[in-house]
């Protein structure tokens, strides 16, 4: 099988190592630089992994789909998780438990005549390589925000209190993999990643829901445990950076083979 690598940044960990179990097992593999003019020449692979979420990566991705070559994931399902308010508005309609979120349009425009009587969370509409993720209390913090990233358009999210750590739940076709990460948002700031070698019950099926309303196959959920333990949803990811979990790389492998088989 021939499988195409769509990224730019080949070093990652879990790409550098499921390439090399694709090699070994006798399959190719070649690099994709999504900001080549010749990244699609040629007949296409068997099957293509999209790492990279930049406009050239998901045009890239488009033109190989039109093809007829399997993308994983897909550049549509790509594309909607980079919107938190349809991925917001999806969530909602599928009756999943996600955090309330409202869009408010460019972050200065909306702090100007806003009225915080309770924490809420700003965030960019569109999810990207640094963007913009803060826990406001106050109209001091929210102005300093708003003269930062005037002009952003944000998405604003009810503030639920919890313990300031995240469930970082990753999916790989049906494996559900599994940490707990100290919040950007808790006073301490971001912390360590830790093990997490349970989860409470029905949380990975509900990490499996959330694939299939999406439509994605390599994917993060953000989930916090709530002051009654159920899970909130704040953010899902199209294939995101699994990062020291034993068994993604071999299962990320078996997918793209699963996948380039049809």
């Amino acid at each position: 099988m021939r499988i195409g690598l769509i990224t730019d940044k080949p070093g990652h960990p879990l790409l550098s190592a499921a390439a090399g179990l694709l090699r070994a097992a006798g399959h190719g593999v070649e690099l994709l630089d999504p900001g080549s003019p010749d990244a699609a020449a040629g007949a296409p692979a068997d099957v293509y992994l999209l790492k990279a979420h930049t406009p050239p990566g998901l045009e890239l991705a488009r033109r190989l789909e039109r093809l007829g070559a399997p993308v994983v994931n897909s550049a549509a399902a790509t594309t909607l998780c980079q919107d938190r308010t349809l991925m917001a508005e999806l969530a909602v309609r599928a009756g999943l438990p996600f955090a309330g979120t409202r869009t408010v349009g460019a972050l200065a425009r909306w702090a100007a005549g806003a009225s915080l009587g309770s924490p809420v969370v700003v965030k960019s509409r569109h999810s990207r390589r640094e963007d913009l993720v803060a826990r406001v209390d106050d109209t001091v913090r929210l102005a300093k925000l708003a003269a930062d990233w005037p002009d952003e358009p944000v998405v604003v999210q009810d503030f639920a209190p919890n313990s300031g750590w995240d469930h970082k739940l990753w999916a790989i076709g049906d494996r559900v993999f599994a940490a707990l990460r100290r919040s950007e948002l808790s006073p301490e700031g971001r912390g360590p990643t830790l093990p997490l070698p349970r989860l409470p019950q029905g949380w990975a099926d509900l990490t499996r829901r959330v694939g299939e309303l999406y439509s994605l196959d390599v994917y993060g959920v953000d989930i916090i445990a709530t002051a009654d333990g159920s899970p909130l949803i704040v953010d899902v990811n199209a294939f995101p950076g699994v990062r020291d979990q034993p068994g993604a790389p071999e299962a990320l492998a078996a997918l793209a083979l699963s996948r380039a088989k049809g």
